[in-house]
């Protein structure tokens, strides 16, 4: 087999250039997706009137129901026709985040829902509103509850990023083409994007263990 290996490592600068541009839409779109996910979350936990319940039902159900690829499509071809109209950048990011949220909301409600009920009796007999018992109490709590699947939820975002190359986003899955459609040499290409996720999500673990180890010490 005729391996040109030497097409990567002269492409290596493009290829790094497109890999900070994959973790920046992952970092972003998962800070959104966090703020999304806690705001429903700690929601879901309480009663709420039936048309909100309804709602966020709505928008978990469409999100996790529907492929993501389509959700990108959606938001950034079909929304312009109805006069919503962004730039792919925007798209992107709102996508990932939204669909990303739905599936953590569930997440930061099991955590809530995991700290022990006396924690929330015993905030409101010390007077706390039930914002200061979210805020200072549940959530701190629940973090440590949290933290392991947001992390997989990060790497999952970071693979599912590699969708937003079809709204013409210059990420790394797209990078990877642009060069295969030069060199037709997929074997290599694809090979070392395998590689550059595989690192990516192979050092989101590492973090993951290293933070459940300090979660460890602490609760001791």
């Amino acid at each position: 087999m005729d391996l040109k290996f030497d097409i990567i490592f002269n492409s290596l600068p493009y290829l790094f250039k497109a890999t900070l541009i994959t973790i920046q839409f992952t970092v972003l779109s998962f800070a959104f997706a966090l703020v999304i996910a806690v705001v429903i979350g700690v929601i879901r936990t309480y009663k709420i009137p039936k048309y909100i319940e309804v709602f966020l039902a709505g928008y978990m159900e469409i999100f996790r129901g529907s492929p993501l690829l389509i959700q990108l499509f959606f938001i950034y071809y079909g929304l312009p026709s109805i006069g919503i109209a962004m730039d792919c950048n925007t798209a992107a990011v709102i996508g990932l985040a939204l669909n990303s949220g739905a599936y953590m909301s569930e997440i930061v409600r099991a955590a809530i829902l995991s700290v022990d009920k006396g924690q929330n009796e015993a905030a409101f007999s010390f007077g706390f509103t039930r914002f200061q018992t979210i805020w200072y109490v549940l959530l701190p709590q629940a973090v440590r509850f949290a933290v392991p699947p947001l992390m997989n939820a990060f790497s999952g975002l970071l693979k599912d990023s590699s969708l937003i190359s079809v709204i013409s986003i210059t990420e790394l899955t797209r990078s990877g083409n642009l060069i295969y459609s030069r060199t037709y040499r997929p074997f290599e290409i694809y090979l070392t994007l395998g590689i550059f996720y595989l690192t990516m999500t192979y050092s989101v673990s590492l973090i993951s263990y290293y933070i459940e180890r300090r979660n460890r010490k602490w609760s001791r």
